[in-house]
């Protein structure tokens, strides 16, 4: 099949329509989006071909004739974009002048304002805003810096005290401050407010956490401690006392307001809190009414094998107290010494005292004393039945308890001692009048004493304080080689029998010292002089069975014994007097502090002590002491 012309007689206007419609007609097919510029290719030529196929009433030009109605179609105008009024475009203009204006404006204030302060910014009351940062410093520190060293006031409930803010560890940190303070801000919001408010900034602290501690320790003496409730008596009737609530500072509110508020200078009222109240007020009341007023309503009673024990109301009073129990309440508490005080003299006939074995000598013989098991009250076993008795309605009596008391040397090691004969004595005479008295005084207190096989005996250690309140006199003494008078004075008569004793018995010296001059009734090398707490006498036992210290005295003479087992014999050779020296003479005023003395010439003198086994004669030692004595000083008083 072929198509046909649509042109006219002459062919040419058939072709020309034909042409216009069919460029209409592709270009009614091609896609909404237009192509670029130039470039005249369709976009669909497919869709183009093929409905130009289809259609029965092809498109025709705006100038040519509807084949079949005659009629004329119009074609589609190009739209034309309308133009803006004159009013829009004055506005956009205006906007746009004032954005370039205002940007040029912010750039040059950015650029001005740098390196200096932000505007509107007061520290601790101090206006620096706008102020070159340097300026800003130097006026920040003249005004605020010595604020630190200046007494400021604060409030502590109704009463005012001082400090000083270094001194309780606190100054300004400029480099902390400078950083809330900020540099200029580059918000043009911001910016344009600050020209019209005003920005406070806190300073920052630098703080010494041990001085602001130790300053907030003193300003706790004015805390308000809460005065607990509890039960007192007067005599023997109890009286409620209620709690009475306190006030304590609050650390840490108070440290943080001298932190944030020092600078100011102002007074600063620092917080106090409640302090803790441990006896609540229905407590008192029923202790009062449970305990107290119960424990006074009659005696005590404490019954031994024979005798009794009696604390009367007064008495119960005195001893009794209450304190807080931990949980709100009062606990009843007892004063056990108080209480101890006030029974142990009536109840002293109840005890059976423990004593130690000891031994008897007739003549040359020793016997065993037996020890004694004593039987003495166990007073916190005792005392521990009050919290009862006092609340007891009737039967307010309870019995003593006892416990044993065992003896320090019991029967059996006495007599495993071995002490069975005399190892070694001594005595020395010619002492009389207060001397007298303190040797025998020394000597009583000795007797007896038991050195065990190993042990070390010192005489200042086992007589303790030689005192007048121990019942030693004021007595002569050689004091620096002048006569003299002292509380005690004689005393080195008896450490020089004692001496001598532990020497022949073969006992070992573990320590003695000689006078400085020498007295003619003592051994010359073998004697011994002691001082209350300075010089002492000292032996050891160092036998294979115990010592006993026996001590006779009379009038003017004082013996010293050691038994045990005497398995040694000692000899003693004293040598010449050699290398003797001249006194020199003394003048003293004449009074009671002047003792005349004719003197005595110095000397040097040895002693060799020589033990051997008893029975073998076998020698078992031999040892040599020299001892130099100064020349007693002849004493005029003129």
């Amino acid at each position: 099949m072929t198509s046909e012309s649509s042109t006219g007689p002459d062919g040419r206007g058939r072709n020309q329509v034909g042409e216009v419609g069919l460029r209409q007609l592709l270009e009614s097919t091609r896609s909404p989006v237009s192509n670029p510029p130039g470039d005249s290719a369709p976009t669909q030529p497919l869709r183009a071909t093929a409905r130009v196929r289809q259609p029965q009433r092809p498109p025709v030009s705006e100038a040519a004739p509807d084949r079949w109605s005659g009629r004329s179609e119009p074609q589609p105008q190009p739209r034309s974009r309308q133009p803006k009024s004159p009013i829009a475009k004055k506005i956009g203009i205006g906007v746009g002048a004032f954005i370039a204006v205002a940007g040029f404006v912010y750039v040059a204030d950015l650029l001005l304002s740098s390196g200096e302060v932000p505007r509107g910014v007061q520290v601790a009351g101090v206006d620096v805003g706008g102020l070159d940062t340097g300026t800003a410093d130097t006026r920040l520190r003249a005004v605020l810096g010595p604020r630190s060293g200046h007494e400021l006031t604060v409030q502590i409930a109704d009463m005012q005290t001082k400090v000083v803010p270094s001194a309780a560890g606190l100054e300004v940190d400029w480099a902390g401050t400078w950083d809330r303070i900020g540099s200029q801000p580059l918000n043009p919001i911001t910016r344009l407010t600050s020209v019209f408010t005003t920005r406070t900034v806190p300073i920052a602290s630098a703080v010494d956490d041990s001085a602001l501690e130790h300053q907030l320790t003193t300003l706790r003496v004015h805390d308000r401690p809460t005065v607990e409730g509890t039960i007192r008596f007067d005599g023997a009737r109890p009286v409620a006392v209620p709690p009475v609530p306190g006030r304590v500072l609050d650390g840490p509110a108070a440290r943080a307001a001298l932190i944030d508020n020092w600078i100011y200078g102002a007074l600063i009222d620092l917080p106090e809190t409640a302090a803790p109240m441990t006896v609540r007020p229905d407590a008192v009341d029923r202790a009062l009414r449970e305990v107290a007023t119960p424990a006074v309503q009659a005696p005590i009673t404490f019954v031994g094998k024979d005798a009794t024990g009696k604390l009367e109301p007064e008495q119960i009073a005195a001893i009794l107290s209450f304190t807080p129990d931990g949980h709100g309440g009062l606990a009843a508490t007892f004063n056990q010494e108080a209480a101890i005080g006030l029974l142990a003299p009536q109840l002293a006939a109840a005890e059976v005292e423990a004593k130690d074995a000891t031994f008897s000598m007739t003549g040359s013989v020793a016997n065993v004393v037996p020890a004694i098991i004593g039987e003495k009250i166990n007073w916190p076993k005792t005392l521990e039945q009050l919290p009862n008795l006092i609340v007891a309605p009737q039967e307010r009596a309870a019995q003593v308890v006892f416990e044993k008391a065992e003896p320090k040397l019991t029967t059996e090691a006495a007599q495993a001692l071995g002490v069975t004969d005399v190892m070694g004595q001594f005595t020395t005479n010619g002492f009389s009048g207060p001397s007298g008295v303190n040797i025998r005084v020394v000597a009583r207190k000795v007797n007896g004493a038991i050195v065990k096989p190993g042990d070390t005996f010192s005489l200042n250690d086992f007589t303790g304080p030689r005192g007048v309140a121990e019942g030693y006199v004021e007595s002569g003494i050689i004091d620096h080689g002048r006569p003299s008078t002292a509380v005690g004075g004689g005393i080195s008569q008896f450490a020089t029998t004692l001496y001598n004793a532990s020497y022949f018995a073969g006992l070992e010296d573990a320590g003695h010292t000689e006078h400085s001059y020498y007295i003619s009734r003592y051994p010359a090398a073998r004697e011994a002089t002691v001082f209350d707490g300075a010089i002492d006498l000292r032996f050891r036992n160092n036998s294979a069975t115990g010592v006993y210290i026996e001590t006779l005295t009379t009038d003017s003479e004082v013996t010293v014994r050691l038994w045990g087992t005497k398995t040694v014999s000692v000899e003693s050779t004293t040598g010449e007097r050699t290398k003797p020296t001249e006194p020199n003479t003394v003048n003293l005023p004449k009074g009671k502090d002047c003792i005349a003395s004719e003197g005595a010439p110095g000397f040097t003198v040895s002693d060799t002590r020589v033990i051997t086994d008893r029975k073998t004669g076998r020698e078992v030692s031999r040892a040599t002491r020299t001892v130099k004595y100064d020349p007693i000083p002849i004493v005029k008083c003129e």
